[in-house]
């Protein structure tokens, strides 16, 4: 895979390119601050990068924006973000337009190489991937029962789709359906798995995460 590391913290920066081409992928560019960071993605078009959420100049959200931005520009363009903190505004922002590719990790999961790299290759295939932290985060208000266990085995597969980042029109395609016949499926499962619609949680982003989480 072709990759863009932007990390501004140098050790961190040059241990995840080392353990990245150690599996035999490659670091075709870093970058150190958000403006950087953009130009790199839509110069390379990576098979995935890895963004630190706050960078340079301001050490707010630069790296999130740049990754935000370079999506808008290239869509499905995939991202695994890393950030310090668990920050939900940040995983759902990022999770927001259903699309796939992304991911949201705390950086001292880059520790554990195998995960790490797992991550990126699920990312990089159109995949999620999730910090099991962030993960339990998101789900703190949604019920822990078998959730699982309601769904037919239709929704089941729709759900799975939904979980490597299709759209509803991708899911059409695969299982031969109509959207509207997806629509309701998705619609059925929400309230099975007992996600509720408000301002404060994606749905989509839940239904995901609650697959992901499966024993």
């Amino acid at each position: 895979m072709r990759i863009v590391v932007a990390e501004d913290l140098y050790l961190l920066r040059d241990g995840m390119v080392r353990l990245i081409e150690a599996y035999g992928h490659q670091v075709v560019a870093t970058a150190t601050t958000g403006p950087e960071t953009l130009e790199a993605l839509l110069t390379w078009r990576p098979d995935v990068a890895v963004v630190d959420v706050r960078m340079p100049p301001a050490q707010s959200d630069e790296g999130l924006r740049a990754a935000l931005a370079a999506r808008r520009e290239v869509p499905g363009l995939p991202v695994l973000i890393l950030s310090q903190y668990v920050e939900q505004l940040y995983a759902r922002e990022l999770l927001a337009d259903g699309t796939g590719g992304v991911g949201y990790f705390l950086k001292e999961s880059v520790f554990d190489a195998d995960q790490f790299i797992d991550a990126l290759e699920r990312v990089a295939h159109g995949g999620t991937a999730m910090d099991p932290a962030v993960i339990a985060k998101l789900l703190s208000s949604a019920p822990s029962d078998r959730r699982l266990e309601r769904l037919t085995e239709r929704e089941h597969s729709v759900l799975g789709l939904m979980a490597e980042g299709l759209s509803n029109q991708a899911i059409s395609k695969r299982l031969f359906l109509s959207e509207s016949a997806i629509s309701k499926y998705t619609t059925s499962l929400f309230g099975k798995l007992g996600i509720s619609d408000d301002d404060s949680n994606n749905r989509r982003v839940l239904a995901v995460l609650t697959y992901l989480n499966r024993p």
